[in-house]
């Protein structure tokens, strides 16, 4: 692998540039079709979210089973996780570390709500499910919220991980993000379209902040591979 006399690695910046600028296209052509009304696509939406919607008669168990299986979608859910890692990245003094994560889960909230505003799509009309919120429906919160924690996660323990532990965190990282996904149409508030677009907009975002800061593996912003050999 290339490196530059900076000592950041050229290839996992290249790469994670071209991952974001593709979840961003991603991002782009769904807010379009959902804008100008697309009609395959609102089929598909209209199709599968009625698929999936668990129902108004669902029993207070199942609805309390959802809504804890959704919660890694929230706000306050990233900053209890993430809270003791950044306050033990200051306790070490690894400022650029410390900004780069509190950056990335603080401003995908309201960054996803300015995208909501620009698109202005109004939630599924179930009675139980998004008819009963004001707030609006691209892309989803919670999709975006999830994969933000996911991948800040992914960046920040890359170096850490051996080439079995990466793929075992990939793996639970992609099924937590999809567990989010479902619930939210599950639940009958989100389009797949909303889900997809929240994806999007949380793994470009979280790759856009991570390389501005340096976070990648060589970065500033990034922890030391605990044995380059190994992990390389």
């Amino acid at each position: 692998m290339e490196v530059r006399p900076d000592g950041a690695s050229r290839f996992p910046r290249r790469g994670a540039l071209i991952a974001a600028a593709a979840c961003v296209a991603v991002l782009v052509v769904l807010g379009i079709g959902v804008a100008t009304k697309f009609g395959p696509q609102l089929r598909l939406d209209s199709t599968v979210s009625r698929a999936l919607y668990a129902g108004d008669g669902r029993s207070a168990v199942v609805n309390d089973l959802l809504q804890v299986l959704t919660s890694p979608g929230l706000t306050v859910f990233r900053v209890v996780v993430l809270l003791p890692v950044v306050v033990w990245l200051v306790l070490r003094r690894l400022w650029w570390t410390a900004a780069w994560v509190l950056t990335a889960i603080v401003l995908i909230a309201p960054l996803t709500t300015a995208v909501k505003e620009l698109v202005g799509r109004v939630r599924p009309d179930f009675v139980n499910g998004g008819a009963r919120l004001e707030s609006l429906s691209f892309p989803s919160g919670h999709s975006s919220g999830s994969a933000t924690l996911v991948t800040v996660v992914l960046v920040l323990t890359w170096p850490l991980l051996t080439r079995t532990g990466r793929r075992i965190c990939l793996g639970l990282g992609i099924a937590l993000a999809l567990l989010v996904g479902l619930t939210r149409m599950w639940l009958g508030v989100h389009f797949l379209s909303d889900v997809l677009g929240g994806w999007a907009l949380g793994v470009a975002w979280t790759l856009l902040v991570a390389v501005a800061f340096g976070a990648l593996p060589g970065g500033r912003a990034a922890l030391p591979a605990r044995d380059r050999a190994e992990v390389a």
